[in-house]
């Protein structure tokens, strides 16, 4: 396929963009069927597209061959209804293997993620990406975060490549971000697509929204979809009252037991789904599951989430 019936699709998006966990068995091999139940139900929820085996889904703890599966499958139960995009990672060489597996298993794009462990400079990155791109028919979009970071310059040469049709951003650096959309638009008039890619970016979405980037990721889609629905809809209708009230009383607390351990990005997020959805089973080392007591929270704040959304805004006067 063409870069174009990607971009397109993921330029209207009608709900979040939701990246399933990757559902292990209690051997903690790949539970597919699980992964499947996890797909389907996120898709019929209203998810505007699948991003299969990225950051939330591990992408870093599974083999090729698990990767291909997952993939596999995650097109299978999107039935074409939502486009699926992929991750792909690591060296060079190792990316373009995991961009050719994900063609191979239907995928209709890739979120290129940073390389393993070094820091390169600005032309290494763009080489990089630009291989990447290359290696398949997959529209490619960059992740931008850790030791992928790029000048505005760089940005404007990846938006020139054939093939790389958005970024990614996962830094938070505002001014960075504006500059970036300030020199593809004034360099590369057309319709590149920028993603809010933080931890939980409804936190930052509306700073996001207005310097030009519309799109985020949301990892709260993958157990509380009407909540992270609820807020979409409110932040697409202008709806402030909503978009606030789901902010003071859900996000930040979600955001400030976030904070309170490493690897919970991914891990508390999959509490989560075993709490309200199928056993998804534990992260892959090296992540470490929440605590007793932090998942106790979790319970809560999803609780009082769904409660909020029962409230109507006069309630909140």
């Amino acid at each position: 396929m063409t870069p174009a019936p990607l971009a397109a699709r993921l330029s209207i998006p009608g709900g979040p963009l939701f990246f399933p966990v990757t559902a292990y068995g209690p051997d903690g091999s790949v539970d597919l069927d699980t992964y499947r139940t996890h797909v389907r139900r996120g898709v019929e929820a209203g998810a505007a597209a699948v991003f299969a085996c990225c950051g939330t889904g591990e992408f870093h703890a599974l083999t090729p061959e698990e990767f291909e599966a997952c993939v596999r499958a995650a097109v299978e139960e999107a039935a074409g209804r939502v486009p699926v995009v992929a991750g792909a990672g690591y060296g060079t060489a190792l990316a373009v293997r995991y961009a050719r597996l994900a063609e191979a298993a239907g995928a209709d794009g890739l979120l290129a993620m940073p390389p393993y462990l070094v820091v390169a400079g600005q032309e290494g990155l763009l080489r990089h990406y630009k291989e990447i791109a290359a290696a398949t028919a997959l529209p490619v979009i960059v992740y931008q975060r850790d030791n992928a970071l790029f000048t505005p310059d760089t940005v404007v040469e990846l938006a020139r490549t054939d093939g790389i049709i958005g970024l990614k951003d996962g830094l938070g650096d505002l001014d960075l971000m504006q500059r970036i959309v300030s020199a593809v638009r004034t360099e590369v008039p057309g319709d590149f697509l920028y993603f809010n890619g933080l931890p939980t970016a409804e936190q930052t979405q509306l700073a996001y929204r207005a310097i030009g980037v519309p799109l985020y990721s949301s990892a709260v889609f993958c157990f509380a979809p009407e909540i992270a629905l609820a807020f979409y809809r409110a932040l697409e209708a202008g709806d402030d009252t909503t978009v606030n009230r789901l902010l003071d009383g859900f996000y930040r607390p979600f955001v400030e037991l976030r904070a309170q351990g490493r690897g919970y990005a991914v891990a508390l997020v999959k509490a989560g789904v075993r709490l309200r959805g199928p056993a998804v089973g534990e992260v892959r080392p090296p992540l470490h599951e929440p605590s007793e007591d932090h998942v106790k929270q979790l319970a809560e704040v999803i609780e009082r989430g769904y409660a909020l959304l029962e409230k109507e805004p006069e309630d909140t006067k």
